[in-house]
């Protein structure tokens, strides 16, 4: 219950009073100090009626640094996935804290995030960083304004560099059977055709187990996917953790074409796999493998020099002392340092290098398989652009929608929140505009490039002469069977 207590006379020997109310944790907080006893019993008042509405909190509390409320507050109690934990702390840590960290957490204006937004502009921070940054740096605000220890949220309409939204590149199936073809082994083509007919994520997809495929109906059931974390985020200290639930939090059954349940069930036969084992499974190899030198190394004197290090120093290409002094990092420079260690291995005066040992407990690592499998196979593909191992999910809705598929249904398929992710791989595929163009023939009929430069201009396309009704008949026909090629193409 509010009231006043009497503090010590000033300097002219009158009484002072404060006024008293209990926060809502129940703790007893200064209203104030006045000269009267009735003044200070009112604004007492008055603060106890504004916390039980809920309206004011502990202004101490505002006081916090920014870094202290981050660190001690929001991130241990902040319910979010363990691979955003980590993923946030490392932003936090190398964009958010080193400005905000030592401010007061009500001293935070827009200006000052506007502030240091052109700051990390200044730095060459790319703007889809800046946007996840400002993304965390609000959820911190909006967290500190509701739990009222501040009052302003100073994020809140202060806008991030534009972030261009570039088209995604499918790949045909002409070009997924090239890729296919340069893979190492069966284990890494049956991983990729699975990948290219289900579109599953590849935490869901390595992490399918044989329990989880009925091989008699040809129905998979996606229920878990596993993430790969840093041992401090992981609560054992491991590298991958499974998750039982997919993304979009409830499991989802998808079917797979008969003639890829039928080469499972018998990887699953030749392997002896238990229902409970992974599918595909990470296999170390045998031996380590080491660069492949060329039979004749270049002379020096022919390669040029080097880049000045920092100490201005240049050295010749294709000596070890360029890779080593020099930085340089060329195939010659590779090649020269290759050649010496393994002819002082040769010579007894080195041992081999002891095999390096990928830390899994099984599951395969997609960096690993975009570096040793993934993308020495689109190399050998000669596809002109690359694509990563999540542009198969990409391609299998872009097919599936291509080939008349209901969209309801590949939503369903792919684990979809909402069907407007789906709609976006409308017309993605090569020469999904050929029907536009097609109707826009119909229109203006048949077009020519005239070759023919007349008054300086440059060469234009000009309309055929529309002729008689005759002709007119003619080109409609023409256009139309334009449009039914196109489809039949399709």
């Amino acid at each position: 219950m509010a009231h006043a207590i009497e503090r010590p006379p000033n300097r002219k020997g009158k009484p002072r009073y404060t006024g008293m109310f209990k926060d809502i944790r129940g703790r007893w907080r200064s209203a104030g100090t006045y000269s009267t006893e009735r003044q200070a019993l009112m604004e007492a008042q008055r603060a106890e009626l504004a916390v039980e509405a809920g309206r004011i909190g502990d202004p101490q509390r505002g006081k916090q640094p920014f870094a202290e409320y981050v660190e001690q507050c929001w991130l241990p109690n902040h319910v979010m996935e363990l691979s955003t934990r980590q993923s946030y702390t490392y932003l936090l840590n190398r964009y958010v804290l080193p400005e905000f960290g030592p401010i007061q957490i009500a001293q935070i204006m827009p200006s000052t995030v506007r502030e240091w937004i052109a700051a990390l502009q200044a730095r060459g921070v790319r703007p889809p960083t800046i946007k996840q940054c400002k993304v965390i740096l609000d959820a911190v605000l909006a967290t500190a304004f509701n739990d009222q220890i501040t009052y302003l949220h100073a994020g809140k309409g202060v806008k991030t560099p534009p972030v261009a939204k570039k088209p995604r590149r499918i790949i045909t199936a002409a070009q997924f059977d090239a890729i296919y073809g340069a893979l190492p082994d069966d284990m890494s083509r049956l991983l990729v055709e699975t990948d290219i007919e289900s579109g599953l994520r590849w935490g869901e997809l390595t992490e399918l187990r044989v329990k989880d495929l009925d091989q008699a109906t040809g129905m998979l059931t996606v229920a878990r996917v596993v993430v790969r974390l840093t041992s401090a985020f992981h609560p054992e200290g491991r590298r991958f953790l499974v998750k039982h639930y997919p993304k979009d939090k409830e499991w989802r059954q998808l079917k797979l074409p008969t003639h890829l349940v039928a080469k499972l069930a018998v990887f699953i036969q030749n392997h002896a796999l238990s229902p409970d084992d992974l599918l595909f499974r990470y296999e170390p190899p045998v031996e380590a493998s080491r660069r492949v030198l060329p039979e004749e190394l270049p002379a020096p004197e022919t390669l040029g020099w080097t880049e000045p290090n920092a100490a201005g120093r240049t050295y010749r290409h294709g000596t070890a002392t360029a890779y080593g002094a020099g930085k340089c990092r060329c195939r010659h420079c590779r090649d020269a340092v290759a050649a010496y260690r393994a002819a002082r291995r040769a010579a007894g005066k080195d041992s081999p290098r002891t095999r390096r040992i990928v830390k899994t407990d099984g599951h395969i690592s997609g960096d690993w398989f975009r570096t040793a499998v993934w993308n020495k196979a689109v190399n050998s593909a000669g596809l002109g652009f690359h694509v990563t191992p999540h542009g198969l999910r990409h391609a299998h809705a872009s097919w599936l929608l291509a080939g008349g598929a209901d969209i309801q249904v590949v939503k369903e398929r792919l684990g979809h929140g909402s069907i407007t992710t789906t709609a976006r791989y409308l017309g993605t595929l090569p020469g999904a505009d050929d029907a536009a163009l097609n109707a826009l023939d119909a229109i203006r009929g048949p077009r020519e490039f005239s070759t023919t430069l007349a008054n300086g201009h440059s060469p234009v396309f000009s309309t055929l002469d529309a002729g008689s009704e005759k002709d007119a008949k003619i080109r409609e026909l023409e256009a139309k069977l334009a449009k039914f090629k196109a489809l039949l193409d399709e």
